[in-house]
């Protein structure tokens, strides 16, 4: 399970111009699920998520969890973290999850977050999307849950 993450000041998600998500500060996770990953991946993920101390404390050091700052996080399916591109020029989905394992993996990782976090929004699983953010620092964060360092 691969996740992007971008600490944000704002973010939202639109389907058809409609918002079905929206944070203010906190963290937009654009998570990928790969074809042989399990609910172990996903818990591990969400821990790592949730730990990494990326929000500035009193004193303007990275010290403080996306919770401790009081941040949300924005989870959105992103199965094209999973495209493969050393070959040609078109990407192979190969390893990236079908739907049927993908999306139980997704909400497990969402309701899981949801236990830790005040404010989890969604975007739609299976459906494009309008991601719209703004990124504090920059601050972006790539995961794996198979890459253990």
């Amino acid at each position: 399970m691969r996740a992007v993450l971008q600490r944000v000041t704002r973010a939202s998600v639109r389907i058809e111009d409609e918002a079905v998500g929206e944070i203010g500060r906190g963290l937009v996770v654009l998570l990928g699920v790969a074809r042989d990953d399990t609910r172990e991946d996903a818990a591990y993920l969400v821990e790592k998520t949730l730990g990494l101390r990326v929000f500035d404390d009193e004193e303007g050091r990275m010290n403080l969890s996306v919770a401790e700052a009081g941040g949300a996080l924005l989870v959105v399916s992103q199965f094209t973290l999973y495209g493969d591109v050393r070959r040609g020029r078109r990407p192979s989905w190969i390893d990236a999850a079908p739907p049927e394992v993908a999306e139980p993996l997704y909400e497990a990782f969402v309701a899981e977050a949801r236990r830790i976090v005040a404010r989890v929004e969604t975007g739609s699983f299976r459906r494009m999307m309008e991601v719209e953010l703004v990124n504090d620092g920059p601050v972006t964060i790539l995961l794996d849950s198979r890459k253990l360092f």
